[in-house]
């Protein structure tokens, strides 16, 4: 389906450049360390490995080179974490999604990662900066060992609060799917289409915030992490719960600002990831 506005413009949506990006990394473990086992990288998106901060850990980097997302734009990744390897994938910095003229196809992104026995992966990336008309459709598809540890992160901020910035229409489909051994844990997808600033007010969607995030951690036993999870919510900036079942633990969030959702997310996942240190690029 194409996002329709009502936007006049002068240009011919079908004969403008678009940008298209894969990339497909593997890792696994070697001693003490996790290793890059294959890397295949196309288009705008680039993978960069910075030397690792804490022994058995890897740390991947995505970049999107064109400098921001627009529609008809197609980004595709795959993340494999082979067993007993340890890898957090976070990304250079906020991504932008763009308006799309009218009439064009919404930007594509699609990001699956697999995480193999007695693994651990981290879906870290930064916060999705939507702009007035963007359309993007988007799907994160993970796939878990039974014993696989998985902690992720998917944050939306509608608009720059700075820059006074507010997303009165856009068109998103935003698609999360968990899997453990082939049995479906989590299917959620947020849809939102035409007077979103107006959608964002109601009680039962955002009551009016302009930032939001899903915190999702998948490991066996995860209940014995609600209450440390909720004590950093708690003392948190923004408005946020958890809950937990059948393996999962689920957090949620609202904030007036992308800075206060931050703060927010970097106290939740601090609860969850021990001492290890935030990736570099959070801290830029």
């Amino acid at each position: 389906m194409k996002p329709k506005f009502d936007v006049a413009s002068p240009f011919d949506a079908g004969a403008l450049q678009r940008a298209h990006g894969a990339a497909h990394v593997s890792f696994r473990r070697r001693g003490q360390h996790t290793v890059l086992e294959d890397l295949h990288q196309s288009g705008c998106l680039k993978v960069r490995f910075p030397r690792d901060e804490v022994i058995g850990w890897a740390t991947a980097v995505v970049l999107n080179m064109s400098g921001g997302v627009t529609g008809g734009d197609r980004l595709d990744t795959q993340f494999v974490v082979r067993p007993h390897a340890c890898v957090t994938i976070t990304a250079q910095a906020a991504e932008r999604f763009y308006r799309a003229l009218p009439g064009s196809d919404p930007a594509i992104v699609r990001n699956r990662l697999t995480v193999e026995q007695g693994a651990c992966a981290e879906w870290l990336p930064q916060e999705s900066l939507l702009f007035e008309h963007c359309a993007l459709d988007r799907q994160l598809d993970i796939e878990l060992h039974q014993d696989a540890w998985f902690l992720g992160i998917e944050a939306l901020v509608f608009g720059r609060a700075a820059m006074g910035e507010r997303v009165a229409h856009a068109w998103l489909r935003d698609g999360i799917r968990i899997r453990r051994d082939g049995h479906l844990l989590m299917r959620e997808v947020i849809r939102l289409d035409g007077a979103v600033d107006d959608i964002m007010q109601r009680r039962a969607v955002a009551n009016g915030a302009r930032a939001v995030a899903t915190l999702i951690h998948c490991v066996p036993g995860a209940e014995l992490a609600t209450e440390p999870l909720r004590a950093a919510l708690a003392s948190a900036p923004a408005e946020a719960g958890a809950s937990t079942w059948n393996g999962l633990l689920v957090a949620r969030m609202l904030a007036p600002d992308a800075a206060t959702l931050r703060c927010t997310i970097i106290a939740a996942i601090q609860a969850l990831r021990g001492s290890r240190p935030l990736p570099r690029v959070w801290l830029c």
